[in-house]
């Protein structure tokens, strides 16, 4: 039934896409983190990078890019189906000219909606660190100091304040390309895809036992302290023109192969990172519809990456896979250890392996969770889902004199 079910939204969103290209492509930027990079830190000095072997295997190119997959990443679907090439890193030397009226990816991996957030993909000589002071046994400051250099590892990625600044930036450049008037109205008529909150609990929150995060806050508080900010973070999308945003949740972040590595005694979900999805997500939903109620307009629309997610992990066979807790790639237990790369372990075929790598999904399982982003009922997109949005933002552009 499962499968039934995901080949018949597929089959939806398939007509939604036969929409899309019959028209102008539909221009789409997309803000967030890992799950969405398509490679703007490939050209920042930072180790938050998938830009060597074997990232992109199944990549058409069969190289790496810069995304964290197999294969194609979340926005690269998404542009399929709105029938336009995937979106440039906004860093690309190659995005220049008319290639900027498509769009603009911002994301940056190891990014959170904290500023404090991001010391995602630690080196080895860091990983070392602490194994070498738990070795010790020795006491929180000595950790806090090796937390310091990991922090000095990744402190150059491109944090969400600085984004909304490239997304200014981006609108000069494209002002002088197209004119004040015509800018306007591409910034308006774009879909803009965000995706955010994961890293706030897996590496920053969580990262520590006595991280400064859990020392400040109580899970609850902290969680509402994330919805403020991100808050504040949509409400300056909207007010640099964006009118139609795709608000990802958290996923089922305790079920992420780094973490049954690390936290999981016998391969189930670690129950305190669920609980902390499970508090952020109907907060993320909430805030959502008040914007949308403060805007007069369904300019927010949530989606509900938990469930997308779960579906396939907790039920793996019925959606064509082995495995939801092993990575394709990787080491150690559920090959959830370190980085994915040219000496870790490699699973021979990758659309039977839902994770690609210790917390990145395959470009097959990206494409079930695409399916529902087209076609997926409010459980899963709130209030309207992708296939919907399209067809009452061309008809609505058709009826406009």
């Amino acid at each position: 039934m499962a499968a039934l079910a995901v080949f018949l939204v597929m089959a939806v969103a398939g007509l939604a896409s036969t929409t899309a290209t019959a028209t102008t492509p539909r221009p789409f930027f997309v803000f967030g983190d890992s799950l969405v990079d398509s490679g703007n830190n490939n050209y920042l000095a930072t180790t938050a990078r998938a830009d060597s072997p074997p990232y992109g295997l199944d990549y058409p190119t069969h190289r790496a890019t810069g995304r964290f997959s197999n294969g194609l990443n979340v926005p690269d679907i998404i542009s399929e189906h709105l029938g336009a090439e995937p979106v440039l890193p906004y860093l690309s030397p190659h995005l220049d000219g008319h290639k900027l009226l498509v769009g603009a990816n911002f994301a940056s991996a190891g990014v959170g909606i904290l500023n404090d957030t991001g010391i995602q993909f630690v080196s080895k000589l860091v990983e070392l660190l602490l194994r070498i002071y738990d070795a010790w046994n020795g006491k929180h400051e000595k950790r806090e100091r090796a937390h310091c250099i990991y922090l000095h590892v990744q402190v150059n990625i491109i944090r969400m304040e600085k984004q909304l600044r490239y997304f200014e930036q981006y609108q000069n450049r494209v002002r002088r390309l197209i004119g004040e008037e015509a800018t306007r109205r591409l910034v308006r008529s774009a879909l803009v895809l965000i995706t955010l909150g994961g890293n706030d609990f897996v590496n920053n929150y969580y990262l520590l036992p006595f991280s400064a995060r859990s020392r400040q806050f109580a899970l609850p508080d902290y969680v509402r302290y994330l919805i403020s900010e991100y808050r504040t973070i949509l409400q300056q999308l909207y007010g640099l023109g964006a009118r139609r945003v795709l608000v990802t949740g958290s996923g089922p972040i305790g079920c992420a192969p780094a973490e049954l590595a690390t936290r999981s005694a016998n391969g189930e979900c670690d129950i305190e990172l669920q609980r902390a999805a499970a508090l952020y997500n109907p907060q993320l939903v909430r805030m959502t519809r008040e914007l949308n109620a403060q805007f007069g307009s369904d300019v927010f629309v949530a989606v509900n990456a938990y469930r997308m997610h779960m579906d396939f992990i907790s039920a793996p066979a019925a959606y064509g896979f082995t495995t939801s807790k092993v990575a394709c790639c990787g080491q150690g237990p559920y090959n959830g250890v370190g980085l994915c790369t040219a000496f870790s372990s490699i699973c021979p075929d990758r659309s039977l392996y839902a994770f690609w790598d210790n917390f990145h999904p395959t470009e097959r399982a990206n494409r079930i969770i695409v399916s529902q982003f087209m076609a997926g009922s409010p459980d899963y997109m709130h209030p309207l889902n992708l296939s919907t949005i399209l067809a009452m933002d061309a008809a609505a552009t058709t009826a406009m004199p």
